[in-house]
């Protein structure tokens, strides 16, 4: 079934915005996005790294957290003001949504909580403001990824998590659906006007899939692969490069040290008119993947990061995707 599109939500979610993983080597997870990725170190210390792209001034847009066991602790989201954590705040408890209010290095007023599928989540206001390095072109390197702009997540029930985020006023730009049904399989949601910040796909979760920078051009994701060639990690490109059929992007996807996933891509389109209507794809038709590309191997479909202490559920629908091994087994 469709989401209704809540307009006047209770409090204003702007955009991605952080993404915090633990990692078992700290060291190893710098290097691996500064010198492949090609992310800007902006603080670090014994126990944490503060990442960046370059275009960006917030202060981080990755944090690195040393731990014992390789996990996605939280995925970030802006809100406009403080008066918004404070009306989330009022939300949660009228809705019985566990949180907590967090004081958190180089963030203004930060909240935490679970949604309805257990994903963890991180609001925050504001952050301290550090030098932009968008025309630095002496330090574009690998792939030069210039800002957060999304994450894709792994539920076991898509269509509790869209209504959820659709009734705090994120949109729907594009879905993949049972063929001739309104049965949600996987949804594209924004809030800042391109086609998503948060995506939803079925499958066993709450996982995190992977979060995703935007890149100058295509030239860039070829530069990060062969930059992850020479690294030591050709074998951790995950999938591409292709371009997607929803979204239309470009992309390149990669594993860290860790088998975190990231995403590199270009081109998204604007979503911002009031009187556009989500695309439909059905689940069948395979150009909603990609236009063209190899398929993505069974690992990209099956393999992603757990949040901490969250109990992984059996998907309520059942698929069984095509895969690059089938692929390459019927030709």
């Amino acid at each position: 079934m469709l989401p209704t599109w809540n307009q006047n939500p209770p409090f204003t979610l702007t955009r991605a915005s952080h993404v915090r993983l633990a990692v078992t080597d700290l060291d190893a997870s710098r290097d691996f996005y500064r010198d492949t990725v090609g992310l800007v170190v902006t603080e670090e210390g014994d126990d944490v790294v503060y990442m960046r792209g370059l275009e960006e001034s917030a202060h981080h847009s990755l944090v690195l957290e040393k731990g014992d066991v390789a996990q996605a602790l939280q995925i970030g989201l802006r809100v406009r003001t403080d008066d918004d954590i404070v009306a989330a705040e009022k939300y949660f408890a009228a809705n019985g949504i566990e949180h907590e209010r967090v004081e958190v290095p180089h963030q203004g007023p930060t909240l935490r909580f679970r949604d309805p599928v257990g994903t963890h989540m991180e609001l925050t206001s504001s952050m301290s403001l550090v030098e932009r390095k968008m025309q630095n072109f002496d330090e574009f390197v690998a792939g030069a990824p210039q800002r957060l702009d999304h994450y894709q997540c792994v539920t076991y029930d898509v269509q509790a998590a869209t209504d959820f985020w659709s009734g705090l006023g994120m949109r729907m730009s594009e879905y993949t659906a049972k063929d001739d049904t309104d049965e949600l399989w996987g949804t594209w949601m924004e809030v800042k006007g391109n086609t998503h910040d948060l995506v939803f796909t079925n499958g066993r979760g709450p996982r995190l899939h992977h979060f995703a920078y935007t890149v100058p051009d295509v030239s860039s994701l070829m530069r990060a692969a062969d930059v992850a060639g020479a690294t030591g990690f050709g074998e951790e490109i995950d999938r591409g490069p292709g371009r997607h059929g929803i979204s239309n992007a470009v992309f390149l996807y990669l594993r860290d040290p860790d088998q975190h996933r990231i995403e590199l891509f270009t081109t998204h389109y604007q979503f911002i008119d009031l009187e556009e209507e989500p695309i439909r794809w059905d689940v069948s038709n395979r150009r909603r993947a990609q236009l063209w590309g190899m398929p993505a191997s069974r690992r990209w479909f099956f393999e992603a990061s757990e949040f901490p202490g969250e109990q992984v559920h059996e998907p309520l629908l059942t698929a069984t995707p095509a895969t690059l091994e089938d692929f390459l087994g019927v030709h």
